[in-house]
């Protein structure tokens, strides 16, 4: 496997999570658990989009429980597990995108059409949360950076305490693997905030992208 991989799925977290929470009032299709914040905004301030905030983690924890039932029976007809799963992820971005582009702009946020699409997006993330956690485990999360923001301060304040010679090398490279992963998903809401203001939902075109680019990446390994 190359390392532009968990860079690649690390960028589609945070563009997915900006466009989906800019066209579908406050939604988070990756970080889910926010939704439980914007739910009570939602709630209290009246504003719509509240059932699929509602929907959205128990959606997610559904598609996680399938999505590790699947590996099993993949692993047993030996097919590959990762690539299945991002080609997965990728047909479900393809969907969502199309679904966000045909039946956007959404006015309101617990219409049919917006909550079908914005749970479509959360099932491609869930499918990426997952898969990332098992095969990519020795990678910084794709989709959480609280986690790793405070990693990266940790190690900077044992560097700036001083470490023993021989965890300095450990250090410098999982500071740099989480820095890279921190930017590349900022990367990604920058251009998904950017791609919404120019063109609305046609935004949603570019997580297919960073998709396929991952599943031609990735090369798998004996499961």
């Amino acid at each position: 496997m190359k390392p532009t991989v968990p860079l690649l799925l690390s960028i589609n977290a945070g563009y997915v999570d900006t466009a989906g929470f800019l066209a579908l009032h406050g939604l988070f299709t990756a970080h889910v658990t926010g939704n439980f914040v914007t739910l009570g905004a939602s709630l209290v301030l009246g504003t719509t989009g509240a059932i699929a905030k509602l929907l959205a983690l128990p959606m997610f924890c559904v598609v996680v429980v399938l999505v590790r039932l699947l590996r099993y029976g993949f692993i047993a007809r030996h097919i590959p597990v990762m690539k299945t799963m991002l080609m997965l992820m990728l047909l479900l971005l393809i969907i969502g995108g199309a679904l966000a582009i045909g039946y956007g702009p959404f006015t309101e946020g617990d219409s049919a059409s917006a909550i079908i699409t914005g749970l479509t997006l959360v099932s491609a993330m869930a499918i990426q949360n997952a898969a990332h956690r098992v095969h990519l485990a020795s990678s910084p999360p794709s989709t959480l950076m609280t986690g790793t923001t405070t990693q990266i301060m940790l190690d900077l304040a044992d560097k700036l305490h001083g470490v023993p010679t021989d965890q300095r090398a450990a250090i410098h490279t999982r500071l740099s693997h989480m820095a890279a992963s921190v930017l590349v998903f900022a990367l990604g809401c920058a251009a998904a905030a950017l791609s919404y203001a120019l063109v609305n939902v046609w935004c949603f075109a570019i997580p297919p992208l960073f998709a396929i680019f991952a599943y031609a990446t990735y090369e798998e390994t004996p499961a």
